[in-house]
């Protein structure tokens, strides 16, 4: 498997930090750790996908993002002892290793290589908000929300039947592309009449990946 973290480590020092790890495992819908709570582990995906979400001012529960088999998430607390930022659920069922902050204090001592996957880390969480920003911006609604379909398409592909399913309702979606959702409803009822996607239950079905990418640009 190709882990999105672990990439400037050469392939002996991967295999001792994923040696390092804990496996765990957790059902369709649990809790990985509630925004608030003590963060001391990191998290690699290894099955699965789950749902970044934070609290609102006013209560609600919203979707940051959705990440999947490869990615990570849980960085922060290798960098510095704090309460968790934002509550990790997962979509599906889903399989992680976990590393420990005081074992991965441990392989940054013995491998200063290590170092690197936090300066990684760091600078592409950073690249990515500052691309957000930009998008929140300067970028009109329709742009954006095609654009997180096109990242979950990605995400939740290939298709399968001719089909890429995503397991979200179109208030994820709205969440993910920092919009409302009646916003959200009416770019995505724009692409079900030109048949470029399925809207249905708590979910929607990308019937044309091409046309969403170019849609996105």
């Amino acid at each position: 498997m190709e882990w999105v973290l672990l990439g400037p480590l050469a392939e002996a020092e991967r295999r001792e930090v994923l040696a390092a790890a804990r496996r765990r495992h957790f059902a369709r819908g649990e809790v990985v750790f509630h925004e608030g709570d003590p963060g001391d582990t990191l998290h690699l995906i290894a099955k699965g996908h789950v749902a970044v979400r934070i609290a609102t001012p006013l209560g609600d529960m919203a979707l940051l993002r959705v990440l999947g088999q490869g990615e990570y998430f849980g960085e922060l607390a290798i960098v510095a002892p704090a309460p968790r930022s934002a509550t990790i659920i997962c979509l599906d069922p889903v399989e992680t290793l976990a590393i420990h902050r005081d074992r991965f204090e441990e392989l940054r001592v013995k491998h200063p290589a290590v170092e690197e996957i936090v300066t990684h880390a760091l600078v592409a969480e950073v690249r990515r908000l500052s691309s957000r920003l930009i998008e929140a911006l300067y970028l009109p609604v329709d742009c954006r929300v095609w654009r997180r379909v096109a990242e979950l398409a990605g995400l939740y592909g290939p298709a399968v039947d001719g089909a890429v399913v995503i397991p979200l309702t179109q208030d994820d979606v709205a969440h993910l592309a920092g919009t409302t959702r009646p916003s959200a409803n009416k770019v995505l009822r724009h692409g079900e009449e030109r048949g470029v996607l399925r809207i249905g239950r708590a979910r929607i079905e990308v019937l044309d990946v091409a046309a969403v990418a170019h849609l996105a640009r």
